[in-house]
């Protein structure tokens, strides 16, 4: 072979070296190109997926406190209800007594239309008395403290009511004491 002819062949086969070389090159570029932007995906989506759990758990708060709140608002008078329960039942006793005289007659009248007045006011924050006799019993408003035997009422029905019960909205704050036929 002539030495043209030879380094016609060497200068291909640089070339093609290069070539090949430039191409390695270029797919090492690729493929370092790739793998960063697989890592970066890869950070994308755990942020993301953190970003909207967060936001769950924020929804979830904000929910559960406006609930929360709602509550409190409902139950606000609960407390105060609680403690004059005491006096309404006090006031029933008062009424409940035989007093004979001029006096004693227009002393009770003042006593009861204090009741009521504090009846109205206890109604209008949601107080209700809970109903008892000749209801069935129900263990969750009622508390039975006796048993009867009474041939005018059926079985398990409230004959007699002890102490009133009652309830804030549709909570029970003090359930009725009653007498339960057998």
């Amino acid at each position: 072979m002539s030495e043209e002819v030879k380094s016609d062949k060497v200068e291909e086969v640089t070339e093609t070296n290069e070539t090949v070389e430039e191409a390695v090159e270029t797919t090492e570029e690729e493929v370092v190109e790739v793998s960063e932007l697989d890592q970066l995906t890869a950070k994308y989506d755990a942020l993301e997926t953190r970003y909207l759990r967060l936001q769950a758990d924020f929804d979830n708060s904000r929910r559960r406190q406006k609930i929360e709140a709602q509550s409190a608002a409902k139950f606000r008078s609960q407390a105060v209800i609680e403690k004059l329960l005491p006096v309404l039942d006090n006031f029933e006793r008062a009424m409940a007594t035989d007093l004979a005289g001029e006096d004693t007659k227009s002393f009770l009248e003042g006593i009861e239309i204090v009741q009521r007045q504090l009846i109205t006011a206890l109604e209008a924050e949601g107080l209700e008395v809970i109903a008892t006799v000749g209801e069935a019993f129900d263990p969750n408003i009622h508390q039975a403290v006796m048993q009867d035997s009474d041939d005018a009422f059926e079985s398990n029905v409230v004959t007699a009511e002890l102490q009133k019960g009652y309830r804030l909205k549709e909570r029970v704050i003090r359930p009725a004491m009653v007498k339960v036929n057998q």
